[in-house]
């Protein structure tokens, strides 16, 4: 039987795979595991509940806080807040835990059903694997005055919003900004924000309908940024996904601005400052090459995690760093939030901007990307890719060859049959050429044996 938590929590269709009655017994599940017998004074354990706007995230909200609160969970209910909102309220708070209902970047159909234990922490597996062996037990009936009571977080984003604006080193003021809220849960305080910090503001992606989510907008489509940054002669732009835990940007030029040249330009930042703990970064493995040559040249270390933004924050949470992140936009600032944080990330990378007088285009310059190959080899026998001697006598010749100006990366895939095949080198022609033999050798040395007709 397949794991019922993925990478990021449970997530499906909405009424397929995640119906209401499955998100009503793991709010079940949830409750007993995460929360606390009464307190000595008599207080019931507490649970934040937020949602992005998905029309299904109305009915899965509703599951889920009739679950908690049958179960003895007051429920604080912080109606559409991003993610990181819900994870910064659950610590703010001092609730027991909490429960966001999103798909992130995924289209409208999806939702999905995350935990945040106390603190706004993500939940480890062993905790993860203790709800879903909860889902076959008795939940817990409290009758009378015991069951939990529902009420509405009515200053949830106001405070979210104060806490954001507390964070930043520099005032906005002076520069025009785009922001593109994906038609997501940052439609509302990405904006408030970023004005109330003295920015001169352009909204585009903000008029969700519970359907349009993600739709042709957002970090996953950067066109119509790049087309309104322009428009407006702004001096930069920030895209969020659907639940604000990412950014992207453009700069003045219309060119994107990734995950990976935000993190080079915000640690350098705060190198300066003397605020990035131990001098360190935590990154992926997919991280490109370009970030750990500049940082190193600037005396940063690169510690370097398997691809998820939860074990980046577990490498940060053990290490006690300040930084981390991923290239497709997670920044993750442990001085000030749990995870990532699209709405913090842009408020500091703008910050920057105002802070330097330079342009978002010249920060980013602090980092050369090289040039990145990535195949997918499908049908293959992915079990095999660390282990089998061609394969292994073909990527130590392609290091060779590449040495140190660039790198081979062979992943097989967490949910399909296939291996992913990534070089980066000097140029894009040696990365095609070497990372198309090396998908070829993958494709050979790995692939399926067919079965014999009878």
């Amino acid at each position: 039987m397949s794991r019922l938590f993925g990478t990021d929590g449970v997530r499906g269709l909405a009424n397929g795979a995640l119906t209401a009655e499955l998100a009503l017994q793991l709010a079940q599940a949830a409750a007993v595991v995460l929360g606390h017998d009464r307190t000595p004074d008599g207080k019931r354990p507490r649970a934040v509940v937020a949602r992005d706007p998905r029309a299904s995230g109305e009915f899965i909200a509703a599951s889920v806080e009739a679950g908690l609160a049958s179960s003895g969970v007051d429920v604080f209910d912080a109606g559409v807040l991003p993610t990181p909102a819900a994870a910064y309220l659950v610590a703010d708070l001092d609730a027991d835990f909490g429960v966001m209902i999103s798909a992130s970047h995924n289209p409208a159909p999806d939702n999905g059903i995350k935990f945040f234990a106390r603190g706004g922490h993500k939940l480890p597996d062993d905790v993860e694997d203790a709800i879903e062996a909860q889902l076959g037990k008795e939940p817990s009936r409290p009758l009378g005055g015991d069951v939990g009571r529902i009420q509405r977080f009515s200053d949830a984003e106001d405070r979210y919003i104060v806490h954001l604006l507390t964070t930043l080193p520099h005032r906005l003021d002076g520069l025009r900004v785009v922001l593109d809220c994906a038609h997501g849960a940052a439609s509302g305080c990405s904006p408030q924000v970023f004005k109330d910090a003295g920015a001169d503001v352009i909204v585009i992606g903000a008029e969700p309908d519970g359907l349009n989510i993600n739709d042709g907008v957002g970090s996953t489509h950067l066109g119509p940024l790049k087309e309104a940054v322009l428009k407006y002669g702004a001096d930069l732009g920030i895209a969020h996904d659907g639940d604000a835990d990412r950014c992207l940007a453009v700069d003045h030029e219309g060119t994107e601005v990734d995950g990976d040249q935000i993190m080079a330009i915000l640690a350098l930042a705060l190198k300066d400052a003397g605020k990035l703990r131990d001098d360190v970064l935590v990154a992926t493995v997919m991280s490109n090459l370009g970030l750990k040559i500049a940082l190193r040249k600037a005396g940063i270390t690169i510690r370097e995690t398997a691809v998820g933004d939860r074990y980046v924050l577990e490498e940060m949470r053990a290490g006690g760093y300040s930084l981390g992140g991923e290239q497709s936009g997670h920044v993750i600032f442990s001085d000030y939030a749990t995870t990532g944080d699209g709405v913090l990330t842009g408020l500091q990378l703008a910050a920057q901007v105002a802070l330097t007088g330079r342009s978002l285009k010249e920060l980013a310059t602090s980092m050369t990307k090289l040039p990145q190959l990535m195949i997918n080899v499908k049908g293959v026998d992915k079990s095999r890719a660390a282990t089998d001697e061609g394969v292994a006598a073909a990527v130590a010749a392609a290091e060779l060859e590449l040495g140190d100006t660039g790198r081979v990366l062979l992943r097989p895939s967490g949910t399909e049959a296939l291996v992913r095949v990534m070089v980066e080198a000097a140029d894009m022609d040696t990365a095609r050429r070497i990372c198309t033999e090396l998908a070829g050798v993958v494709e050979d040395r790995l692939a399926i044996p067919r079965e014999l007709p009878v």
